[in-house]
């Protein structure tokens, strides 16, 4: 069985007594928390096993033991499994626990690193000055314009996670958390209080950036031994150099989860399973790609399915997988492109509606089973360029992705006239 991805958790997953089952029945398991404990100095697993939530919510403490887990519980379903993923994809924290499986970062100093990174960030906003909310039922683009209204230089609401079609944190000052989220009631959007101590992923991070990478830098980095996606850019990464310019700058800007799973989607990925404690990142898969086969290693009744899977071998063949076109990899790149244009006309316009006309056109494609003409790869390439254009994504960014679409479909030889943006 091919092309799965394991999803790493982040803060927001803890519970009391979370690890305890992994370390009372698998050796691996055992010494993953032994090791935690021996790295930060403290007895790790009695907090993750016998603290109080209120303890274990506290951000210094929330990330290394939920970093803690997700290892465990990934010791555990290689041993169990032995399958290597496709794709390593973490929401937030988990982007480190996803790093740390991948080779990047060992263990021990992943989880000093996570536990730093959470005392910074919880230094960076005072105890109650901070909050988030996730928000359903509301346009993305109007959300955004919520936001900057409601946003002045010392009180300030942004979005924090794109997580699905159906739902979008918000993060900032307290106060402006509430008085946004009264307005967003008062127009029939759902708005739900998070159980968090810091407004992640806002510009109140700012401050620690340079702290944080001073500790990013401060621990050995090794190679990839697998392809992890990136929150900032919901692409993987793809080098070591720029990889902690991007975990930098993950602590401000929102996490990119929509793109991320349709990124994984558009690359063949069925089936995901979620390494860590609960079942959030398994539940928002199937929010955003609701014919996902999505599991918990948390779940024992998941695993078991999971299990029979494996067993039949009736899914996720390699040789049945879509390979990438031209069009899968325009529709694909446009989704994951960041906005930077909040005006609904032209966004409808220039994004929307050319997007869903090569939607169309691949849905027919899927159906007869045809590869897309020339013709048709230059659509999608219209359709790519109107999208850029429009959501004022920077030159070397396009030539960047338009290099991509060409390398991984084999196709440069097609378009040796195709010029690229000015730089």
């Amino acid at each position: 069985m091919k092309n799965i991805t394991l999803l790493f958790p982040g803060q927001g997953s803890q519970y009391e007594g979370m690890g305890k089952k992994l370390y009372d029945n698998y050796s691996v398991a055992k010494h993953v928390f032994d090791e935690a404990n021996d790295a930060l100095g403290f007895d790790l697993k009695e907090l993750c096993f016998s603290g109080s939530l209120d303890e274990l919510t506290k951000t210094e403490n929330a990330q290394p033991a939920i970093l803690t887990c997700s290892i465990a519980a990934y010791e555990v379903y290689m041993k169990e499994f032995g399958i290597l993923p496709t794709y390593y994809a973490g929401h937030s924290l988990g982007e480190l626990s996803a790093l740390a499986c991948a080779g990047i970062f060992s263990f021990a100093d992943s989880v000093k690193i996570v536990r730093q990174r959470g005392r910074l960030m919880q230094e960076a906003a005072a105890s109650g000055v901070g909050a988030m909310a996730a928000v359903s039922g509301i346009d993305k683009n109007i959300l955004q314009a919520k936001c900057e209204e409601y946003s002045n230089d010392n009180n300030i609401v942004v979005i924090s996670n794109y997580n699905s079609p159906s739902q979008i944190v918000i993060s900032g000052h307290k106060s402006a958390v509430e008085k946004i989220s009264l307005e967003l009631q008062g127009i029939n959007a759902m708005v739900v209080p998070l159980k968090v101590s810091a407004p992640f992923h806002s510009p109140l991070m700012e401050t620690i950036k340079g702290k944080f990478r001073e500790v990013l830098e401060s621990y050995p980095c090794g190679d990839f031994k697998g392809t992890v996606i990136s929150n900032v850019t919901g692409l993987p990464h793809k080098s070591k150099d720029i990889l902690v310019d991007l975990l930098t700058e993950q602590l401000v800007q929102p996490v990119q989860w929509e793109s991320t799973m349709k990124f994984l989607y558009e690359n063949g990925v069925r089936t995901v399973m979620e390494i860590g404690p609960k079942t959030v990142l398994a539940n928002l898969a199937i929010k955003n790609i609701p014919d996902i086969k999505a599991f918990s290693y948390d779940k024992p009744e998941d695993i078991e399915k999971f299990r029979k899977i494996i067993t039949n071998n009736t899914s996720n063949r390699s040789e049945n997988l879509p390979q990438p076109t031209v069009v899968t990899r325009c529709l694909a790149i446009a989704v994951c492109t960041k906005n930077k244009n909040w005006n609904n006309e032209e966004y409808q316009k220039g994004v929307i509606e050319p997007y869903r006309r090569i939607q169309r056109l691949q849905e027919e494609l899927d159906k007869t089973g045809d590869k897309p003409s020339l013709e048709q790869m230059k659509e999608a390439l219209e359709m790519l360029k109107s999208v850029f254009e429009t959501k004022k994504t920077p030159v070397q960014e396009q030539v960047e992705r338009y290099n991509q679409v060409f390398d991984e479909t084999g196709t440069r030889h097609l378009f040796a006239d195709f010029i690229m943006p000015n730089q």
